[in-house]
């Protein structure tokens, strides 16, 4: 007998007329049709278009009536390519959108405070992206992926990055297509550093390593890239020099693939924040730190620990802390730990007054019970989900926090996603 598929149905195919009533968090006009909500991409409050609906999910077929929120994208390829989703929307609407993200997040969350306006930053400034990469044959096509699609578009410039990224788009075009021809669809993580381009290639299949003659091809072609480095899954394969990063006043080397803010200003702005944030502290818990965005300029004033699960980052972390202490900073202690599996305890956080979480955009529950029962009276949480933040924020409220200020970050031009510095005190 013929086994039965657990397969669901596919929902038909509709075309519908249908108005925009507001902007959903993804970044997807909201239309209600037979009282269910459809979400359609590229579509501002007021419009109205016609629709080909599959369940929730809705395509744009034809504005009839453009909203009042409604701009001209000043991308040629906006709605082609899927890596921006709020170009289509004018200034004044995108920032008062982004930050009521952030105070319908704490609604949710029955959290109460005045969020302060949304600092903004430079267009062209992201200094890392991840591209993907088809392969038939000796021919490559390298792009990004449309909206709710696995179809790739070819990206010839972008408007987001960091001009001496974009510049060297041509070239990195020509680097991929010398990648091994196994190698049917990857991934290429770039990232421009202070003296160059360091790239990692990856794929969710391994990926075999490259021949001498492909090895040869590759190293030609990365120095026409501007590219120091390339790695294969973390892996070194060829290094011309170590990539270096500024932090503040501070040089690191960054590993492959490793956590970076997305922007020279939007790793400022954050350092500002936590900086002013933490003025009269003195022993300070950096958890999730990464290589070092807030440690190291918080080592030049304050006694600091840093917390990872990230060998790589956290070994970066050290060296870069090692070479500024023989320039005068404060010893800077590091520590490898997985705070997801083992946070650090009420207990072992009695030593500090000041702690400083960054997560990733699960958050970080069960770290946020132990710093509730801790003797810490200060937190300065960094986020980039405001939904966990506003969970992990309820947890120390009802542990007897206070949320005293809370601004975001428009680190992530064009998309949904804001970034987030929220500052909570316990009173003594």
């Amino acid at each position: 007998m013929q086994r039965r598929g657990n397969h669901k149905q596919a929902q038909p195919i509709e075309t519908v007329e249908a108005e925009i009533i507001e902007i959903g968090a993804k970044g997807d006009g909201v239309a209600i049709v037979n009282e269910e909500p459809v979400f359609v991409s590229y579509t501002a409050p007021g419009d109205l278009a016609v629709v080909e609906r599959q369940g929730a999910a809705g395509r744009l077929k034809k504005l009839l009536r453009s909203g009042p929120d409604r701009a001209q994208p000043p991308c040629p390829v906006y709605g082609v390519c899927g890596g921006c989703a709020l170009q289509h929307v004018k200034p004044s609407f995108y920032s008062d959108w982004k930050r009521d993200q952030v105070i319908a997040a704490l609604s949710t969350a029955n959290i109460e405070v005045s969020v302060e306006p949304m600092i903004e930053l430079p267009m062209a400034a992201r200094r890392r992206a991840q591209f993907y990469v088809q392969r038939n044959g000796k021919k490559s096509v390298m792009g990004f992926h449309q909206r709710r699609s696995r179809q790739l578009v070819p990206v010839e410039t972008c408007m987001v990055l960091h001009p001496d990224l974009d510049k060297c788009l041509p070239a990195l075009r020509d680097l991929v297509s010398a990648a091994p021809e196994d190698w049917p669809a990857f991934s290429i993580s770039v990232t421009l550093c202070d003296n160059g381009l360091d790239i990692n290639f990856s794929s969710n299949k391994d990926l075999s390593e490259p021949d001498p003659f492909t090895l040869q091809a590759l190293s030609q072609k990365m120095k026409k890239a501007a590219c120091i480095k390339i790695s294969i899954s973390g892996e070194v394969l060829i290094a011309l020099k170590q990539p270096i990063l500024q932090i503040s006043d501070f040089s690191v080397s960054p590993p492959p693939g490793g956590f970076l803010q997305v922007s020279q200003e939007g790793q400022a702005a954050l350092i500002e924040l936590v900086r002013t944030a933490a003025f009269d502290g003195r022993n300070v818990c950096d958890l999730f730190s990464g290589c070092g965005t807030f440690s190291l300029p918080l080592a030049e004033t304050f006694n600091v620990s840093a917390y990872d699960s990230d060998a790589p980052a956290i070994e970066a972390l050290k060296s870069a802390a090692g070479a500024a202490q023989a320039k005068g900073l404060r010893p800077l202690k590091t520590y490898l730990r997985n705070l997801f599996e083992r946070p650090l305890s009420a207990d072992e956080l009695r030593e500090f007054d000041t702690v400083i979480i960054d997560p990733p955009r699960a958050g970080a529950i069960h770290q946020a019970r132990e710093i509730a029962r801790s003797t810490v009276n200060r937190v300065i949480s960094v986020s980039c989900n405001p939904k966990t933040f506003a969970r992990d924020a309820r947890i120390l409220i009802d542990g007897g926090f206070q949320l005293k200020k809370i601004t975001p970050v428009d680190q992530f031009i064009y998309s949904s996603h804001v970034e987030l510095v929220g500052l909570f005190q316990k009173e003594k």
